[in-house]
C-alpha cells in the first residue's frame, strides 16, 4: 500500500477517534479541553482517549501550568509497575518536574483499561509482548498525542514522550521509524512526537531494523543486527549496574545508529542500578520477569541519587532544547 493510500484509508479512523475524544471530554464532570482547563498552576484532571488501534479508551492525567499557553507538552508512559497502588511512583514524580518547567504532562494508562490491576513486572515474558508490551502501547501514546493536540493550550508541534524501563521500551518503540507503509503507526510516526527520553529502556527487542541475539530464550545478547532509526532526537539515560534492563544493548544500538547519522544519544550513570530515578534502596527480587538473566527470573533495583540529579538536569536541557524552540 502506497503512503498516500494508507493516509487516505486511515482519515475516517482518525475522525472517529476525534470525535469519540470530544465525547469522553464534554461527558467530564469538569469541564476540559474545548472549553478550557483550570488555570491554577498543577491543575490535574482526568480524561479518556482512544488508543490509535481500535477503540479502546485509555484512562490518563492532565496536569497543566498555569496561564493559556501554547504549552510544549510532555506524554509519560508508565513503567512495568502501571499507576495502580503498586505503582513505583516515577511517573508523578516525572510529571510535577517536568510540569514546574511549563510543559502540559499527559499521563496515560495502559493497564487498568486492559484488566491488569498489579502491573507486569512479574508477568511471563510471551504474555507480556502480546497483551501490553511496548509495541502495544505505542498506540496509547500516538492516542496521546493526538488527544493533546485536540486541546487549545498545547503547541501542537512541540509534544514530546519520555518513560522508564517498560515505558522506556514504549518510548523507543513510539519512537522507531516504520520499515514500510504497511507500519500501522506510519502515517502518525510521519507528523509524531517532536522528542523522546527513554530511561533504562529495553534495548533487546525487535524495534524497526534493529535487532539482538541471544543463545538461549533467555540471557545476555550474544548478537546484533540492523539499524535503529529514529523519527526524532532521542535520548537514553542508563544504569552500568542495571540486570533488568542492561545499559551495554542500548550502547551499542545507539553506537550503530549514530554512525548512520540517526539522531540519538545514550548517558550511562557508572554506579547506577535499575530505577536509578527513585529514592527506594537496592534490592533484588528472585520473582521479576527477566529475560536478560540466565533463568527468566531476578532483578536489582535502587535509587542512585547523583544519577536522579544529573537525569532531571538532563531532562530538563533537553526537553528545552527540543520542544521550547
Amino acid at each position: 500500500m502506497t503512503g498516500a493510500a494508507s493516509q487516505a484509508r486511515s482519515r475516517p479512523d482518525m475522525m472517529r477517534r476525534q470525535t469519540s475524544l470530544r465525547f469522553v471530554l464534554s461527558a467530564l464532570p469538569v469541564a476540559i479541553a474545548l472549553a478550557g482547563l483550570c488555570t491554577t498552576a498543577g491543575a490535574q484532571q482526568t480524561l479518556a482517549f482512544p488508543s490509535a488501534r481500535g477503540a479502546l479508551q485509555i484512562p490518563a492525567t492532565l496536569l497543566k501550568p498555569e496561564g493559556n499557553g501554547p504549552f510544549p507538552a510532555v506524554v509519560i508512559m508508565h513503567d512495568c509497575s502501571g499507576l495502580g497502588p503498586h505503582s513505583s511512583g516515577a511517573p508523578a514524580r516525572w510529571g510535577k518536574e517536568i510540569l514546574a518547567q511549563g510543559y502540559v504532562i499527559l499521563i496515560p494508562d495502559s493497564f487498568s483499561p486492559r484488566g491488569i490491576f498489579d502491573g507486569v513486572c512479574t508477568m511471563q515474558e510471551v504474555n507480556l509482548r502480546n497483551s501490553v508490551g511496548g509495541p502495544v502501547r505505542a498506540f496509547d501514546a500516538y492516542g496521546a498525542l493526538e488527544a493533546l493536540r485536540a486541546l487549545p493550550f498545547v503547541a501542537k508541534q512541540r509534544v514530546g514522550i519520555m518513560g522508564a524501563s517498560h515505558g522506556g521500551w514504549t518510548t523507543l518503540e513510539a519512537m522507531v521509524a516504520p520499515v514500510s507503509d504497511s507500519d500501522p503507526l506510519a502515517g502518525a510516526k510521519r507528523s509524531g512526537f517532536a522528542a523522546a527520553i527513554a530511561l533504562y529502556p529495553r534495548c533487546t527487542t525487535r524495534m524497526g531494523e534493529w535487532s539482538t541475539t541471544s543463545s538461549g530464550r533467555t540471557g545476555p545478547m550474544s548478537g546484533y543486527r540492523g539499524v535503529y532509526r529514529a523519527t526524532a532526537s532521542t535520548l537514553i539515560l542508563a544504569g552500568e549496574k542495571d540486570d533488568w534492563t542492561p545499559a551495554e544493548p542500548c550502547r551499542i544500538m545507539v553506537e550503530v545508529a549514530r554512525a548512520q547519522g540517526q539522531p540519538i544519544d545514550i548517558r550511562i550513570y557508572p554506579n547506577a542500578h535499575h530505577a536509578f530515578d527513585n529514592d527506594s534502596p537496592i534490592r533484588y527480587v528472585a520473582q521479576r520477569n527477566n529475560p536478560s538473566a540466565p533463568s527468566g527470573r531476578g532483578a536489582t533495583t535502587g535509587g542512585d541519587p547523583a544519577a536522579w540529579a544529573d537525569a532531571r538536569k538532563q531532562v530538563a536541557e533537553f526537553f528545552a532544547a527540543q520542544l521550547k524552540r
